[in-house]
């Protein structure tokens, strides 16, 4: 079982930064692939960037790469998500997910359905 707790949400304006932290407990998270999706209200969750339990592979949505960067400290058991150049469009709901998957491709932990365990999520408004 993995417990994951975000957090580093807020308001902020365009072009500026926010590191969010998906903090988790349980002793599978060191073995689990980490994504982040983000949410706004009557649409689907989007999948946003996903690093693997080694860190060696990462992947990102279009709609980010080149702003928001995903890394992990295992032995802090914590997966950030650096955001940088905020725009508008960002603004949702941005939650954790890790899986039990075992591939070594961060491109196999797109989709909501590849993650076994969900955080609560944390509110990101970017203000124009």
């Amino acid at each position: 079982q993995v417990q994951l707790v975000e957090s580093g949400g807020g308001l902020v304006q365009a072009g500026d930064s926010l590191r969010l932290s998906c903090a988790a407990s349980g002793r599978t998270f060191s073995n689990s692939a980490v994504g982040w999706f983000r949410q706004v209200p009557g649409k689907e969750r989007e999948f946003v960037a996903a690093i693997t339990w080694s860190g060696r592979s990462i992947y990102y949505a279009s709609s980010v790469k080149g702003r928001f960067t995903i890394n992990r400290d295992s032995a802090k058991n914590t997966v950030y998500l650096q955001m940088n150049s905020l725009k508008p469009e960002d603004t949702a709901v941005y939650s954790c997910a890790a899986a039990r998957g075992l591939s070594s491709s961060a491109s196999s932990y797109a989709r909501v359905r590849d993650y076994d365990y969900w955080g609560q999520g944390t509110q990101v408004t970017v203000s124009s």
